[in-house]
């Protein structure tokens, strides 16, 4: 929704951002005045909405201006900027040229480069009058889906971005050996195209552990990643649409990698390997998504492979994920303007994790297949700021002896547009 402010605001007649107005979300109804100084254009606005993804069905205007004959065709002046509009259509009759007048009817731009014209077709009568004009297009599609773990095919905002801060909590276990968890990760996205978004990751962790006779803990940098989204795929419809994109993300090398020794809790190097914020070295990520959005539901998913490198003779196996998103727009039930939408959310993760390796060597008892369930709540407290909590717990957990398993993972976020 912030995304179809920010797309109209980018035009040259276009106000502030803050009085572009989606007035009926449901309806896909917008409307906003513009620089009284400035020419406008229909195709202008068509073109960008289309840039961000977008569709603009039709529009309505209305003008005050001063009636004029050219011709065969009536047009109407508008001061200051001066512009010309070309009327058509049954109702363009009664009125003397040089009169005052305010019209109200469907807009169109008519030609292309230099020939091109604004046409109007007055809804009613023409009538004298004075004032300022105002559009309001039409049948915008602003429902966009909003997982919390699942990746989105969405792009967030269109020569725009995010930042979104989260906290992890995770308890994990393995025999005697307890482990918790807590990760601050930061992301920040920007838009530069409709179809790509670059994003990068930041994790900090702290771990500790005990097994009832030792304990100890550690604060450290994780892997930073780079991501690249591609939106291959858009097609929208009323109060919904269906998209897919590719996503490749690389993992880079720079978590702490130092481990507990054997005098600070004794267990296999292999598990003390995982006490670190890190899985291995330099990984590539390789990503596909899709969505489908209509009325209050929305469904996504994607497939995710990941391959792990060695760093110092360590590594977690290689990673195949399969998510799925399912959503609720809870609220508001009256669906006009932005803003105040809660999300009920239920996302899905099976992951498969294969032999991992210690000073290169395969581990045996490293693998790992599991099945997560993560109900959540996301809350659009304003277009531009969201609020997301989710509780991710295992229905299916299949791990080797030497893998840690995990209990519980909370999360909790939020995200800002710009």
């Amino acid at each position: 929704m912030y995304n179809i402010q920010k797309a109209v605001s980018r035009l040259d007649y276009a106000p502030k951002l803050k009085e572009i107005e989606l007035t009926d979300i449901k309806k896909g109804l917008g409307e906003f005045t513009p620089k009284p100084d400035k020419p406008v254009s229909f195709a202008a606005l068509k073109a960008t909405l289309k840039s961000a993804g977008y569709v603009l069905d039709a529009a309505d205007i209305t003008i005050a201006g001063t009636l004029d004959q050219e011709g065969d065709s009536w047009v109407v002046v508008v001061k200051p900027s001066g512009q010309k509009f070309v009327l058509e259509g049954p109702n363009v009759i009664g009125i003397e040229a040089g009169s005052p007048i305010e019209i109200t009817g469907a807009w169109k731009t008519a030609g292309k480069g230099n020939s091109a014209r604004e046409v109007i077709t007055p809804a009613k009568k023409l009538q004298a009058s004075r004032r300022d004009f105002r559009f309001i297009p039409a049948t915008f599609v602003p429902v966009e889906e909003a997982p919390i773990r699942v990746t989105s095919p969405g792009l967030t905002v269109y020569k725009g971005g995010a930042i979104t801060p989260r906290v992890y909590f995770v308890r994990q276990h393995l025999g005697a050996l307890k482990v918790n968890r807590q990760m601050v990760d930061v992301s920040l996205s920007y838009t530069p195209l409709s179809t790509l978004q670059l994003e990068a990751e930041v994790p900090i962790s702290r771990t500790a552990f005990h097994d009832g006779v030792t304990s100890g803990s550690g604060v450290g940098l994780g892997n930073i990643s780079l991501w690249t989204k591609y939106r291959f795929f858009r097609e929208v419809k009323t109060y919904g649409d269906r998209q897919a994109a590719v996503r490749f993300g690389l993992e880079l090398p720079t978590g702490s990698k130092e481990a507990p020794g054997q005098s600070q809790i004794n267990v296999p190097a292999f598990v003390r390997q995982q006490l670190t914020p890190i899985s291995g070295g330099l990984s590539p990520h390789f990503d596909l998504a899709f969505s489908q959005a209509g009325g209050r539901f929305i469904f996504g998913g994607n497939a995710e492979a990941v391959f792990r490198t060695e760093r110092d003779g360590f590594r977690m196996g290689h990673e195949q994920r399969l998510n799925t998103d399912l959503e609720y727009v809870l609220l508001p039930r009256e669906y006009k303007k932005p803003g105040g939408e809660l999300f009920l959310i239920l996302e899905t993760t099976f992951v498969h994790r294969g032999t991992g390796r210690l000073d290169s060597a395969p581990v045996a008892g490293s693998k790992a297949t599991e099945y997560y369930l993560a109900p959540g709540l996301q809350y659009a407290a304003r277009p531009r700021f969201v609020v997301e909590g989710s509780v991710q717990f295992p229905v299916v957990r299949n791990t080797g002896m030497l893998a840690l398993r995990t209990d519980v993972n909370v999360l909790l976020g939020v995200k800002y547009l710009f």
